[in-house]
């Protein structure tokens, strides 16, 4: 979350988004991890339109006020790419994707900063989402978890 990282990954995650052809209306995914994401490319979008707002999944509906599981600047019918930091096993991207298409959302895609290539590209695209990495442990030189098993 330094101010650094957090342009950085709005540039590269705005550039990714445009490269895979979506074209949202909004970015977003589950809190916490979606959320700086989702904020560094709507801001970075400011910079170079066409602007593209952003919204938090809360991981259940509040259970006063509103009641409401989505916040911010979500509207029904809108085209939209979920965002995560890091895909595992894609199982917080689905959670999103759920909650958004429950609420009349399009999901066009879904982009993430780091794939640690533990199985959630697979999982995520086998649920027929695209999916657009910025970088996997493979190009960091990282092995994945479960080959150090």
């Amino acid at each position: 979350m330094s101010a650094e990282g957090l342009e950085l990954i709005g540039i590269l995650g705005l550039e990714a988004i445009r490269k895979a052809g979506w074209e949202p209306d909004l970015v977003g995914g589950l809190t916490l991890g979606a959320d700086p994401v989702a904020y560094s490319v709507a801001l970075a979008s400011r910079r170079n339109p066409p602007t593209v707002d952003a919204f938090t999944v809360r991981k259940e509906p509040k259970s006063h006020g509103m009641g409401r599981q989505i916040e911010g600047c979500f509207e029904a019918r809108s085209q939209i790419v979920v965002v995560e930091d890091v895909i595992t096993t894609g199982g917080s991207a689905l959670r999103a994707i759920a909650a958004l298409q429950a609420a009349g959302a399009e999901v066009v895609g879904v982009l993430a900063v780091v794939d640690r290539e533990e199985g959630g590209r697979e999982t995520i695209e086998g649920a027929g989402h695209p999916l657009s990495v910025l970088v996997t442990l493979g190009d960091l030189g990282v092995a994945p978890a479960s080959a150090m098993r």
